[in-house]
This record gives structure tokens, C-alpha cells and sequence, in this order.
């Protein structure tokens, strides 16, 4: 599917313009919703049950930039996790993460799990745009997948990838401030638990000190927020843990 939810697609927003709708948000969908209640209902009725891979093609969107990851989640069916695992490292995305949703309600992965699909998740970039790198990312790996379903012929090709993962809560900071953004790391830097990793500086009274935000962890900065203007609730930085 080049989109799901084509309105927003073609308003270059997550929510769709005809009725505010975030298609992740809405699953399993209502056959007599809204129209992207609908879709996602289509979705999870019909086009879900005709597959058996399913790899979600996602970034960052406007507000987040990641490190270029492909990810499986921890599932209760070890079976069914393994072979998500499998199909993300044949990805091979440059970061390979298992990872938390801090809410998983009615997303498309969820409903694709539940549903005992393989899938694979990916974050590619972000801030709005892509590039060449993220582009061919995503081309190979779902070359790669489609290989390693048997569906194309060949072998997967296969580049270093750094395993982390995001089981951890403290992986996760929240912005609690309104300002300006100044972060001290990049994506991809390594950092310690306590490191000073960003500050946000108010915008409405000149000459007060930043407010500064630290790792709870020791890890990868693999997200940010982006671009640099805050408010409070926002997701301000992502660590991920390292993995053998």
C-alpha cells in the first residue's frame, strides 16, 4: 500500500483532513465510523488476513527524527516473536531494535500481531523529509524481507546492523517545558546515564538559566525531537540499550 491513510498523505499530515483521524490510533477500526475508522476497519478485515508478512514503512513524521531502524516487538507468543525477529534482522536495517510501545491500543501493529502476522516495524529518518540514504533503506530492506519470505529469489543482503533495544521506560524523555530546543548529543552518539543530553531555553524570559533534561540510561541516542521548538508532553529523546 504506497499510503494508508491517503488523506493525510496528501496533506503531508499524520491525521487525515477530513476528520481529524490518525490512522495508528484508530485499529481495529468501525465499519460505521468516521472514514479513517473505515479504513483501518478494511484494513483489519480484509487486507490483514491476506497476508502473512507485514512491514510498516514509518519515520519520524515532522516532530521526530530517528536513527534509520528497523524494530520487533516483545510478544507473548515466543514462537510468533521469533519470526518477527527473523524478518527484521533480514531488513538489516543500520540499527536493529526490539522495542516498547508506551501505548500500544490501537495501533496497526498491535492489530497485525494479533492477528499472528510476522511484522516489522521500521523508523527511517524523519523531520518531514527523506533523502537518498533513507530511500535506499527502505528499498533494500523490503528486497531483503521479500527474499527472505521466499517470495523473490536470493539472498538477503546483508551490512552491519547495531542491535538496541528500548525495553526500559527511562529509555524514554518526556519534555515537561515550553521553549527552545538546544540539543548536546546527536543521533547515534553514545551516552552515559546522568549525561546532559539537551536543554530548553524559555522563549518568553530572556537572562533565565535552561532547563536541563539527562540520560536515565546508558545507551545510543537513536531519537529526538524535532524541530526545536517544545512544548511540554512532547517525546524530547529517545536512549536505546545496547544489545549483544
Amino acid at each position: 500500500m504506497p499510503a494508508m491513510n491517503y488523506p493525510a498523505f496528501k496533506a503531508g499530515k499524520r491525521t487525515s483532513s477530513i476528520d481529524g483521524g490518525n490512522m495508528n490510533r484508530m485499529f481495529p477500526g468501525d465499519p460505521n465510523g468516521t472514514i479513517t475508522e473505515i479504513i483501518a476497519d478494511y484494513f483489519s478485515r480484509t487486507l490483514l488476513p491476506l497476508a502473512d508478512y507485514v512491514v510498516d514503512i514509518h519515520s519520524g513524521g515532522k516532530t521526530l527524527e530517528f536513527v534509520p531502524f528497523a524494530c520487533a516487538h516483545v510478544l507473548d507468543d515466543k514462537e510468533q516473536q521469533a519470526r518477527c525477529v527473523a524478518a527484521m534482522a533480514a531488513f538489516n536495517a543500520p540499527y536493529s531494535m526490539m522495542l516498547l510501545e508506551l501505548d500500544a491500543a490501537h495501533m496497526y501493529d498491535t492489530a497485525a500481531e494479533n492477528q499472528g502476522k510476522v511484522f516489522v516495524g521500521t523508523e527511517i529518518g524523519g523531520g518531514g523529509s527523506a533523502d537518498a540514504t533513507s530511500t535506499g533503506i527502505a528499498k533494500r530492506g523490503i528486497s531483503n524481507v521479500l527474499m527472505h519470505a521466499g517470495i523473490l529469489p536470493g539472498e538477503p543482503e546483508r551490512h552491519p546492523s547495531i542491535n538496541v533495544d528500548s525495553h526500559d521506560e527511562d529509555c524514554f524523555v518526556t519534555c515537561e517545558h515550553s521553549g527552545l530546543l538546544e540539543m548536546r548529543n546527536d543521533l547515534g552518539d553514545e551516552v552515559q546515564k546522568g549525561d546532559l543530553i539537551a536543554v530548553i531555553h524559555d522563549m518568553e524570559r530572556t537572562g533565565t538559566a535552561p532547563v536541563e533534561y539527562h540520560a536515565k540510561v546508558d545507551g545510543i541516542l537513536v531519537g529526538r525531537h524535532y524541530p526545536c521548538l517544545t512544548k511540554p508532553g512532547d517525546n524530547l529523546a529517545v536512549v536505546a540499550l545496547k544489545a549483544d
